[in-house]
């Protein structure tokens, strides 16, 4: 799943695409947003998670987070009830 924003009039829409391998076929890491979507959480709890160590790892690359989609499954695996 790949999230392409367009901005509109100060607001922004989301657009899905179904694009989630790099060229070498590897599964590419998601963004804060595509998580989010993802555990149908806003991207505020992620942020809350990570500053108290209670959600999925996510790697800081340049200034930007970024989630191995692995380690969020395994994370949501393991929160089973």
């Amino acid at each position: 799943m790949r999230v392409v924003r367009h901005e509109r009039s100060g607001d922004a829409s989301l657009r899905r695409e179904t694009n989630m391998t790099t060229e070498n076929g590897a599964e590419r890491l998601w963004t804060t947003t595509e998580v989010a979507q993802f555990l149908g959480v806003p991207v505020a709890t992620l942020y809350q998670w990570r500053t108290r160590r209670q959600g999925p790892r996510a790697y800081r690359v340049g200034k930007w987070l970024r989630y191995d989609p692995a380690d969020v499954r395994s994370w949501l695996s393991g929160r089973a009830a």
